[in-house]
């Protein structure tokens, strides 16, 4: 790999995404696609790496199919034991309503308005837009979410690497929202069938499978399994700025394979009376990365989304 500090000018692909609506802009010769109800993001000529769902989804969008560099799936929506499962997804409880279990009128997150597409060139591609946090029994927002997903390719990387960043606020005329739940309430991720067995969990601080991860702070948390027969890692990273640094993640191998980065808020509820901004990386490689590897991507990801230049490189 070449020096990362080389990498915004050898950019092969950024994508990012910025919540969507129903509204159907057609393909875009560079690889970005909305179809359905669903952004497709990627190289052109391949398929698309990314697939985010907004629209024909009753309670929250989220993040559908992420691929490996050679095309390996490793999210799966909605299985038959856990419904509510959507792929890489964002869900808390706010102000006592759930936005992460579906069921007992759970909270709805809604894409408001259009969608808003810029092409700034044609290996990056942007759409923007917002969220409201919907209380269903009174019909109201309780929080308000500038939401972005950001898709980086390049023949350097060995990697997949996506972006998830949510920016929260409050609705006009409400003061504050408190954000609670279980303790696996966060960014949250399901693997297809065949990883739920034979995984293993690993973090930053050399800690290694559910016993020494769940529940644990660190700046990235990994998982290594196989994925319709063939080896796959992915690894979740927490951003310095986000609250309550470095996360506390949430692993699980008993029935199913899960990771989770959390703020803890089972244990401690956060009030909010001002914007919050969270950022998480997830990166995804073919065989087996090694916590040298991880640690590599890690830094190179804050690189990219601390450097404000990478927008505008061509």
């Amino acid at each position: 790999m070449r020096r990362s500090g080389d990498f915004g000018r050898r950019l092969a692909a950024m994508i990012v995404l910025v919540g969507a609506s129903t509204a159907l802009l057609g393909a875009d010769p560079a690889g970005v696609r909305l179809d359905e109800g669903r952004a497709y993001l990627g190289l052109p000529q391949q398929e698309a790496h990314l697939v985010y769902r907004f629209d024909g989804v009753p309670f929250k969008p989220y993040v559908e199919r992420l691929l490996t560099p050679s095309g390996v799936n490793i999210l799966r929506d909605a299985p038959s034991d856990h419904l509510h499962h959507h792929g890489l997804m964002f869900a808390v409880a706010v102000d006592n309503v759930n936005f992460w279990e579906e069921k007992e009128a759970p909270g709805i997150q809604r894409h408001r308005g259009n969608v808003n597409v810029k092409s700034i060139a044609r290996v990056r591609h942007t759409l923007t837009g917002t969220l409201d946090w919907i209380d269903p029994k009174v019909d109201k927002p309780l929080l308000v979410e500038d939401r972005s997903v950001e898709l980086y390719q390049d023949g350097d990387l060995e990697y997949t690497l996506a972006t998830w960043e949510s920016k929260f606020s409050l609705p006009e005329g409400k003061s504050d929202a408190t954000l609670a739940g279980s303790e696996y309430f966060g960014l949250g991720m399901r693997f297809v069938e065949s990883m739920d067995k034979g995984g293993r969990f690993f973090n930053a601080d050399g800690a290694e499978g559910v016993a020494g991860t769940n529940k644990s702070k660190s700046k990235w948390c990994a998982y290594t399994a196989m994925a319709d027969g063939k080896p796959v890692t992915v690894a979740m990273f927490d951003h310095p700025a986000n609250l309550r640094y470095p996360a506390t993640w949430f692993t699980l191998e008993t029935g199913f394979a899960y990771l989770a980065a959390t703020l803890s808020l089972k244990e401690q509820p956060q009030v909010i009376t001002a914007p919050l901004a969270l950022r998480y990386g997830v990166a995804v490689w073919d065989g087996e990365a090694k916590p040298r590897a991880i640690n590599k991507a890690y830094e190179q990801w804050l690189k990219i989304v601390n450097d404000p230049s990478w927008r505008t490189v061509q």
